[in-house]
């Protein structure tokens, strides 16, 4: 085989694990940015002795351990209890007791993890709207995570960068982890969903949290995002991204920026 032939066979892998790995479990990797997603990959199964990504394949079918490991490679599960303190601080002291006048806030953790933005949420939300109904659902596309979240339980360095005073009058430490109290809990929800094929109905949310995921994404799939999210916001509902994320064209969802990082519709 020639060295060109050679390389365009390897290239080629990628897009035959990435359709493998879509029809096993569910997860497209062909939406996210390619060099990033790619580089993960054969690094993964460099480590192992693998040289090409199709020979990784049977191992993923055969042993459920397999495929979790790969997701634990794959799919960006970092998180913490506030997480960006300063943006907490904004919604707590401005942002959500606007949202929840009217006596509700239904909020959407989009990409939620294992639940500690959903948490934190829950939490602030309680303290600065404490008359407020709130509902908060979080999604996330690994079943994994998601069976993490509904225990609501949170190691020590999940709770590294939390305030002291509001982390314990939210969460009981028990055995050196931080478990959410259970009126927390009641305001909480966790569901599996691919965050890319959510067609929430328009209107449905007054706040929707969606950071540090959408810099994984290629463009235009980031872009289609954002509209979903923009078309499930109630008029004068927020949309919160990461400090290191943008919409493209806020103006052409009929969004406006009202803090750093957060965009009001309508």
């Amino acid at each position: 085989m020639s060295a060109l032939s050679q390389t365009t066979s390897v290239a080629d892998d990628y897009v035959e694990f990435c359709n493998f790995l879509r029809d096993l479990c569910g997860l497209d990797l062909s939406q996210y940015k390619r060099p990033q997603m790619e580089r993960r990959l054969r690094a993964f199964y460099a480590r192992q002795g693998v040289k090409t990504l199709t020979e990784g394949l049977p191992a993923l079918r055969a042993s459920s351990a397999a495929l979790d490991a790969l997701l634990d490679r794959v799919t960006i599960n970092v998180s913490q209890l506030w997480r960006n303190p300063e943006q907490w601080q904004l919604l707590g002291n401005k942002v959500l007791p606007e949202l929840a006048a009217g006596g509700q806030l239904r909020a959407w953790s989009a990409g939620c993890s294992y639940g500690a933005e959903a948490y934190t949420l829950a939490a602030v939300a309680h303290k600065s709207c404490p008359k407020a109904r709130i509902s908060i659902t979080g999604t996330d596309i690994d079943r994994r995570m998601v069976a993490r979240a509904r225990t609501a339980s949170f190691g020590q360095d999940d709770a590294r960068t939390a305030p002291r005073a509001e982390l314990e009058e939210a969460f009981d430490h028990v055995e050196h982890r931080w478990v959410a109290k259970r009126h927390l809990r009641l305001l909480t929800r966790f569901e599996q969903g691919d965050l890319l094929k959510a067609t929430p109905r328009a209107g449905t949310f007054d706040l929707i949290l969606c950071r540090n995921t959408v810099i994984y994404f290629s463009e235009p799939i980031r872009d289609a995002l954002h509209r979903r999210l923009a078309h499930a916001l109630r008029s004068g509902g927020c949309l919160v991204i990461g400090s290191t994320e943008r919409v493209t064209d806020p103006t052409g969802l009929g969004l406006s920026t009202i803090h750093p990082f957060v965009y009001r519709k309508g």
